[in-house]
């Protein structure tokens, strides 16, 4: 709902400019960079933390691909991430750009995963960040790889 979309991008101000538990209302002028890795901090220790909080960051007409399988709508992909298990995520870079319109941020990230304590695997995911009103984004489309003989 929009309560929760609100607070998603508040969240991602927060995380960015203030200490937890302070909101601020979305700022108009961050930029597509600031907004990117405000929400790849944000979407990252989500999923490490409270998985279920992710929900909020998708819509039903939200995709994702993670190895090959497509899940399409929130309920198709909280269930693919919550079958992933515990993780932990550690980033090592956030490429981004703008998309077809001022609407929406295209992310590319890299990093490693450990995934049940196991040893760290790479792995790269892409966002496409859309925006539904004025400052507040969800998740578009979302695709995972894990990289292997790195």
């Amino acid at each position: 709902n929009s309560n929760q979309q609100y607070q998603f991008t508040c969240s991602l101000a927060a995380s960015l400019l203030l200490p937890p538990l302070q909101l601020i209302p979305p700022s108009p002028i961050m930029s597509a960079e600031e907004i990117a890795k405000a929400f790849v901090q944000h979407f990252y220790t989500t999923f490490d933390s409270n998985p279920a909080g992710l929900q909020s960051m998708f819509m039903e007409r939200s995709m994702m691909t993670f190895e090959g399988q497509q899940f399409g709508g929130t309920p198709g992909i909280m269930e693919k991430i919550r079958a992933v298990g515990q993780v932990h995520h550690v980033v090592k870079s956030v490429d981004v750009q703008p998309s077809l319109s001022e609407q929406a941020i295209v992310v590319f990230v890299t990093g490693t995963i450990k995934i049940g304590g196991d040893n760290p695997l790479h792995f790269c995911e892409m966002f496409q960040l859309c925006a539904h009103a004025p400052g507040q984004y969800y998740v578009h489309n979302c695709v995972f790889r894990l990289n292997y003989g790195l």
